[in-house]
């Protein structure tokens, strides 16, 4: 659905552009001016804030979809390694360091699997 909607934008962003003497390129951001140039920061900032009160939605902050995805993304047994390449970070300590709150069921996890593992290689050397 995502995905379909991003489409749709960004052909219609191409449209305007095209009305406006500008090709779209791979170099356009998904958010910009009619012109194709680039928007500003708070007039996204603005638009969301708007966009959550005309919703009666909280109001939180843009960035706070980022720290929701990959706190999702980790609670939800996606590795990490994807979470930093989804978040653009450079290296994924940055992601473990700012999401480890997340993870600390990760150990348990761990040591179940690994038990998990050497109890079936017990039974099956028992079984031979």
């Amino acid at each position: 659905m995502l995905l379909t909607e991003l489409r749709r934008h960004r052909l219609q962003q191409s449209e305007w552009l095209l009305r406006a003497g500008v090709r779209l390129t791979d170099d356009h951001r998904v958010f910009t001016g009619e012109d194709g140039s680039s928007a500003y920061p708070s007039s996204l900032t603005r638009s969301f804030r708007l966009f959550l009160r005309r919703h009666g939605l909280p109001q939180i902050r843009f960035h706070d979809l980022r720290h929701s995805h990959a706190t999702h993304l980790l609670a939800a047994g996606v590795h990490p390694k994807i979470a930093q390449e989804r978040l653009g970070y450079s290296n994924i300590g940055i992601t473990l360091d700012t999401y480890s709150h997340v993870l600390p069921g990760m150990q348990e996890d761990a040591v179940a699997k690994v038990d998990a593992a050497i109890q079936a290689a017990l039974n099956k050397t028992k079984t031979k």
